[in-house]
């Protein structure tokens, strides 16, 4: 699949077929992960892969709206340094978010779902994923090849209009005072 293909494809899948991804896949999406943009090169993060089925069902627990977990054929939990301070804790998130995007696009061009969850119980994430207390859970990627239909590009995204969300030089969408 061509990267814009990817991008128009990808949408969050939380339903699953009940198939393994091939660990050639997985370390594909992972060096993408990997390879993502971080702040002055920080490369802060540790992924944690979780494929064993009784081990996705408990990390399902971790936040409430993470049932796709459990039945997903992979989770990728993206694990943290605990910051120092609230600057360094926004550089986490940002640079989670790239690792985050590249991983979920790379998937699509995979052809393989995927859809974020949230990390509330850091205690039960921490004993599941056996991370040291140094660090924390910032969120997780379930994946798995898609139970309702293919990834494929969705012609009328359901987004705001673009000429709502661009604007052109000022907020007012008009050219630039001079």
């Amino acid at each position: 699949m061509e990267t814009w293909d990817a991008i128009r494809s990808r949408r969050n899948v939380r339903v699953y077929e009940d198939r393994p991804i091939p660990r050639a896949d997985l370390e594909r999406i992972l060096e993408a992960g990997r390879r993502a943009p971080s702040s002055q090169n920080w490369q802060p993060w540790d992924f944690v892969v979780v494929t064993d089925r009784e081990q996705l069902r408990r990390l399902a627990g971790v936040w409430h709206g993470g049932s796709h977990v459990a039945a997903s054929a992979a989770t990728i939990a993206l694990v943290a340094p605990q910051p120092e301070d609230a600057r360094q804790r926004d550089w986490i998130h940002y640079d989670f978010g790239q690792a985050t995007m590249n991983m979920m696009v790379t998937a699509a061009d995979l052809g393989i779902g995927s859809g974020h969850s949230a990390v509330a119980d850091q205690d039960l994430a921490r004993r599941i994923l056996g991370n040291p207390d140094t660090t924390w859970c910032q969120s997780l990627i379930a994946m798995g090849y898609p139970a309702d239909r293919p990834l494929t590009p969705i012609q009328r995204p359901n987004r705001r209009p673009f000429d709502d969300v661009v604007h052109w030089g000022r907020w007012s969408g008009g050219p630039a005072a001079q």
